[in-house]
């Protein structure tokens, strides 16, 4: 854990600033620092926005202070931080969706979030599972696989355009699957009609399947992935089956305006890190499933453009648009 002392002062110099386009003069922070989400309280991005923010006001020496602005796509907190002077006191929380989706989804936004936005660093990932109910008579994912020749799988997710629907989507083009969607109001409906029998399996991301799994509720097919989730070591991997590319994960992260001070998105970083790595955080991230997948901002920056050329083309290609 970083200590106050260790990062008590970040003098921003007028040479500095005026490479950086900075208005900020002195020390920094001066002042409280906002927190934006764009979702509602309660939900998993706010409570991880407030656990973060808990571990890393003492070492930045300000409180920092979770907003919710909640609003389809996160468009409205978006547009809050990129119009926010770009000088470390508004960060937003960022995910698949506000960084990789939107720019696909909607024709017309009032941001552009790869010129707009700056990566700060990475929160975590979420493997995303295919499970079906425990009395299914898929055993396995090469079982569905053959049984979908002959019928169309029905599968469940949260919404269209989720985390989720791409993961099938991508699994789909990769395995031969034919399977239709049927897109739910939030997780819990999709995977309580799931063990009801109204769908055959649902895509879930580990948080929200855990508590059936570990209950004997559901049973996991597979991770749409590349490597094993942690908190499900025994459940293969799509690659292991035998379907490179088919690789989708929920992720969280954190963002500042463009524009921003190079030295206060390192700090930003740095203390980011050191707040999921504490001892308080990371248990938490790990209770529910979350893996740890530490970035600096250049490497983030570097995985949001991976991501963008992977989901971007899949949803035009898929039709798929919020804004009609």
């Amino acid at each position: 854990m970083i200590g106050r002392r260790g990062f008590s002062t970040l003098a921003l110099t007028g040479a500095a600033a005026a490479a950086t386009g900075a208005r900020a003069q002195g020390p920094w922070p001066e002042r409280p620092i906002r927190w934006v989400v764009g979702y509602a309280p309660g939900g998993a991005s706010d409570i991880f926005a407030r656990m973060i923010a808990r571990q890393m006001g003492p070492a930045l020496g300000q409180n920092i202070v979770v907003e919710n602005r909640p609003s389809g796509g996160a468009i409205v907190a978006t547009e809050n931080v990129v119009r926010s002077p770009a000088d470390g006191y508004s960060l937003l929380h960022v995910d698949n969706g506000v960084l990789v989706y939107n720019p696909a989804l909607y024709a017309r936004l009032p941001f552009d979030p790869d010129r707009d936005l700056t990566s700060v660093g990475f929160i975590g990932r979420f493997p995303m599972l295919v499970v079906v109910r425990p009395e299914s008579p898929f055993q396995d994912f090469a079982s569905m696989l053959a049984a979908s020749k002959t019928r169309s799988i029905t599968y469940g997710t949260p919404a269209v355009a989720s985390p989720h629907q791409l993961a099938m989507e991508v699994l789909k083009r990769r395995s031969g699957l034919d399977a239709t969607h049927i897109p739910y109001r939030g997780m819990p409906a999709a995977m309580n009609d799931m063990v009801a029998g109204q769908v055959d399996c649902v895509v879930v991301d580990v948080t929200n399947g855990l508590p059936f799994l570990t209950t004997n509720r559901a049973r996991a097919l597979m991770v749409v992935g590349d490597s094993r989730a942690v908190a499900l070591p025994g459940v293969p991997t799509a690659v292991e089956l035998g379907y490179p590319g088919a690789v989708a994960y929920g992720w969280q992260g954190v963002s500042v305006a463009a524009g921003t001070p190079p030295a206060v998105v390192e700090r930003l970083n740095t203390l980011l890190r050191a707040a999921i790595e504490s001892p308080e955080v990371s248990k938490q991230m790990r209770d529910i499933g979350a893996e740890l997948v530490p970035r600096s901002p250049a490497e983030m920056a570097e995985f949001v453009r991976a991501e963008n050329a992977t989901w971007r083309p899949l949803i035009r290609d898929l039709g798929i648009r919020l804004d009609v």
